[in-house]
Formats: structure tokens, sequence, C-alpha cells
């Protein structure tokens, strides 16, 4: 319980004894020549077009009506691979990517009774500001291709039939 105990006596602190006093072996307190002064250094910065395709999906998936991404043999994939717990969050996304811009195209499938247009509408900006704000592209183009109306409860009664017979 030493923690608890203060030294009132007056020491005049290096950096030495801070970190003692602290107990820490780093010295942590910030310093304004630890950050680099040019940051504009030389260098080029490389992003997949996988990693681009991820982030299109994922954004695509938090859009409000959209049920799946992709056509009828990638969800079937798709299931299996949710199965076994190695969902692709690209499934249903390609894209283009060039040095400064990119270009993408989804496949979804819209919840019945969503307005097809509207969704589509929103998945094209928030695919759009995804790829912007977090990769740092341009984006030149969103293709929202609508291959299938996703109805509650129509999949669901030809699972249960096929689990009972």
């Amino acid at each position: 319980m030493a923690e608890d105990q203060k030294n009132t006596a007056p020491v005049a602190e290096t950096p030495k004894t801070a970190n003692a006093a602290s107990g820490s072996r780093v010295d942590r307190s910030f310093s304004a020549t630890r950050v680099p002064a040019d940051t504009e250094a030389a260098g080029k910065t490389v992003i997949a077009d996988a990693v681009v395709a991820k982030v299109a999906g994922i954004a695509a998936r938090e859009v409000t009506g959209v049920y799946a991404l992709g056509g009828g043999g990638a969800r079937a994939f798709g299931a299996i691979r949710d199965a076994i717990n190695a969902t692709d969050l690209s499934q249903g996304v390609k894209v283009e990517v060039g040095e400064t811009q990119a270009a993408a195209d989804l496949t979804i499938v819209v919840e019945y009774p969503a307005p097809i247009q509207e969704v589509a509408d929103n998945v094209r900006a928030a695919v759009a500001g995804a790829i912007s704000r977090l990769v740092g592209l341009e984006v030149v183009e969103v293709n929202v291709e609508v291959n299938d109306v996703h109805i509650a409860g129509a999949d669901d009664d030809d699972e249960s039939e096929s689990r009972v017979a």
C-alpha cells in the first residue's frame, strides 16, 4: 500500500527521477522532438483491391433494406462460409482501383417492402463515402445491381418444411 503514501519533500525532477518516481522504465512524457519534422516523407502507399472491396461490402451491409450481397451462387457459397465462420465481406463486390480513383460494382438483395431505388441510392452513397473516407480514393462510380428481393418468412418456411420431412 505504498502507492497511497505521497512524498511531500521537494525534489528537483530530472528525467531520471521522474521516471523512477512513476515506476516506469520508459519516459512517457510528450516531447515535440519525437514528432517527425518531415510529414511529407517519400514513399508510396499501395492499397489492395481486396481491401477496397471489403470496405465497400461492409458499408453496403450497413444500409437499411439490404438483406444480402451477391447473386444466388455467391450467397450459397457464402452460407457455407458463414457456417464455418469464414464470412467473405467482399462477396457481391467487384472493384477497380487506380492510383487515385476507384470504381465499384455491387450486387445486392433488397428486403421487401423497402423501396428498391432508395436502398440502391443509399448503398451508392454509403459505399462512395466509405471508400473516400477510409481509403482516401476518389470514387468515380458505384454501380448497384439489385439481384433479388427477400420476403421475410418465405425462405424460413422452406427451411422448416425441409427439416420436418
